[in-house]
């Protein structure tokens, strides 16, 4: 069962573009710090704890793939933020506060927001006329840049 979905997973990155990977990666800390957030209300401590654990590994692969060369002072506060949600998180498995896991996640619904605006705006920049055919989109590493 594993091997089918390491291989779902792969084919489902494959060809997306680097802000639709950086998308998906929101997306599953923002799932991981929901469901961490329901087992910790109904005081399901343990597996709240394995979904922070979970969402910290979003988080710590968001930071580790800042390109802190070319992003400059963007990756700078984006780098900020990761390290403050990643301390929040700590935080919140030793006091399971369900108002600091909301906080973490508006934080990371906003900073999301703001990906998501830059993807339409490559994607309005990059917009090919109707008559020309699009080329497939690219594939290769992940990695952010800013």
């Amino acid at each position: 069962m594993d091997d089918k979905l390491g291989a779902y997973r792969t084919t489902d990155t494959m060809g997306k573009s680097q802000l639709d990977l950086v998308l998906q990666v929101y997306d599953g800390a923002s799932r991981a710090f929901g469901t961490a957030r329901e087992h910790y209300s109904n005081e399901d401590y343990q597996a709240g704890f394995e979904e922070m654990e979970k969402a910290k590994r979003f988080v710590t692969h968001l930071y580790t793939t800042l390109n802190f060369e070319d992003g400059g002072e963007v990756a700078e506060n984006l780098g900020k933020l990761y390290t403050f949600i990643l301390n929040e998180s700590n935080v919140i498995q030793g006091t399971k506060s369900l108002e600091q896991i909301d906080a973490i996640m508006k934080v990371l619904g906003n900073i999301r927001e703001g990906w998501a605006g830059l993807k339409q705006q490559v994607q309005a920049e990059n917009a090919v006329p109707s008559e020309q055919p699009t080329a497939p989109a690219p594939t290769g590493s992940f990695a952010i840049s800013g």
